[in-house]
């Protein structure tokens, strides 16, 4: 993809013709609406290799096109499966993960048609508007306004509605939840004591009443967004958290198309399609979201941080609520999901061995993730923990250990536990304590790194 977005010129997407792949922010979703193209669609993608033209969706992608058609292989066998039965989503999401976002998007609308939305809130948004407004199919937008964004967001949706000629639907939090939640904890709670209970008031509830609406979703995460968090995230998906039109668990399917997409590949197509970005952007913001949440962030600093910065790094993955959050879409996945680290190198903790070791009785520095298994961060981090603790096994000093918090949580709170996963040190010198883990990075070797950093041991 890099290669190929090279062909580009300038610091984000292609030409006339579209370039790179994109992936936006979590932000919340709302109504929907049919678009009203004002902009003259993509007919036929033409295919060229002439070095002095303007790269087509192909060449900038490496897919092939078929003819007139921007559908996948995927899209074509499924096509020849009986009207009545349902796809397989696992299959296409095999099928299309080497795709282009383009003919993703193609898919997704071709498949769902009035059915589904594109959640719209920033930068990589932008750009499914664009994918989808190049397709030339009829397409929908929605977005949420929380009450709390930033003035210059309010104008990136004016200026999305005009440019494409579009009418975004708006959804906003109950009014009397919102209310409630002032007039008992004030207007900047979420300092005191995070942000999850704001959110599911101004987000969570009000996105999942939207979906409701709808059989399928178009977000803009890429796997790039959170180092160690977002690892696993399929270009399409039965959605694992909300629930669709017909109710209950796997009624509702999501689709990625920028998930193997770059926050710099974002870019460079935003810009060579010269679309709406949020003036933000120019001010050092990255990644934006509510305006008392949101902060600028330095140079090499990852654009997650400027989000709820106040609050451990770990708190911005899965709430320890989410259970109540998601209702039954996500308790259907608990009863469903496998244990992590089963391979034996990360030592499984009981809750009495964990005790004695608070109480002080340490052999070794135990490094102890405390994760649910059907968390999806904890998940995403089982190939990099398991790694590390593959290097320290059979070590003298350190030990790599689990303990599955979400069955005792109050027990884990008193190791600090928050959200899921939480990794902390138990060092092993007298009346040391509890240390947590301070990053949201969970590759193996900043992992590694902060264990020689706190016991002086390698390897």
């Amino acid at each position: 993809m890099t290669a190929q977005v090279g062909a580009i010129q300038g610091f984000c997407q292609a030409p006339a013709a579209y370039a790179g792949g994109l992936q936006g922010k979590k932000g919340c979703a709302a109504p929907i609406q049919r678009v009203a193209k004002t902009r003259q669609p993509v007919k036929r993608v033409h295919r060229s290799c002439s070095a002095a033209s303007t790269a087509s969706p192909a060449q900038v992608h490496g897919s092939p096109v078929q003819g007139d058609s921007l559908t996948t292989v995927a899209a074509d066998s499924l096509d020849r499966e009986p009207a009545e039965q349902t796809p397989d989503y696992d299959r296409l999401a095999k099928a299309l993960d080497k795709k282009s976002p383009l003919e993703i998007m193609d898919q997704a609308l071709k498949m769902h048609g009035d059915d589904i939305g594109i959640a719209f809130s920033g930068a990589e948004d932008v750009a499914l508007v664009e994918y989808a407004h190049l397709i030339g199919r009829p397409y929908r937008v929605f977005s949420l306004d929380t009450g709390r964004l930033n003035p210059e967001t309010y104008q990136l949706f004016a200026a999305v509605e005009k440019h494409y000629g579009i009418r975004i639907e708006y959804t906003f939090p109950d009014a009397q939840e919102c209310m409630d939640l002032v007039r008992s904890k004030g207007m900047f709670s979420f300092y005191e004591d995070g942000h999850q209970e704001c959110c599911r008031v101004r987000k969570v509830r009000p996105l999942r009443r939207q979906l409701k609406q709808l059989k399928a979703w178009i977000t803009g995460q890429r796997k790039d967004q959170s180092p160690g968090t977002r690892s696993a995230v399929p270009v399409v998906q039965v959605d694992p958290v909300f629930e669709g039109l017909e109710g209950g668990p796997g009624t509702l399917i999501k689709y990625n198309p920028l998930s193997n997409v770059s926050s710099a590949e974002v870019w460079n197509f935003l810009r060579a399609m010269s679309v709406p970005v949020n003036k933000l952007h120019e001010m050092g913001y990255v990644s934006i979201g509510c305006e008392p949440c949101t902060r600028a962030v330095l140079p090499n600093q990852h654009e997650r941080e400027g989000r709820w910065w106040w609050e451990d790094a770990t708190g911005k993955e899965c709430g320890l609520h989410s259970g109540n959050v998601v209702e039954s879409a996500a308790e259907q996945a608990k009863e469903d999901q496998r244990d992590l680290w089963q391979e034996g190198a990360v030592e499984a903790l009981s809750k009495e061995q964990l005790q004695d070791m608070v109480d002080g009785k340490r052999d070794k520095n135990t490094m102890l993730v405390m994760y649910a298994p059907w968390c999806q961060y904890s998940q995403a981090m089982e190939d990099s923990y398991e790694a590390l603790a593959k290097r320290y096994q059979g070590s003298e000093h350190v030990r790599v250990a689990k303990f599955q918090a979400d069955t005792d949580r109050e027990f884990a709170g008193k190791l600090g536990l928050k959200t899921f996963p939480t990794i902390v040190m138990l060092p092993q010198f007298e009346n040391a304590g509890v240390i947590k883990y301070p990053t949201e990075r969970r590759d193996t070797d900043s992992l590694d790194m902060w264990v020689k950093t706190m016991t002086g041991y390698e390897k």
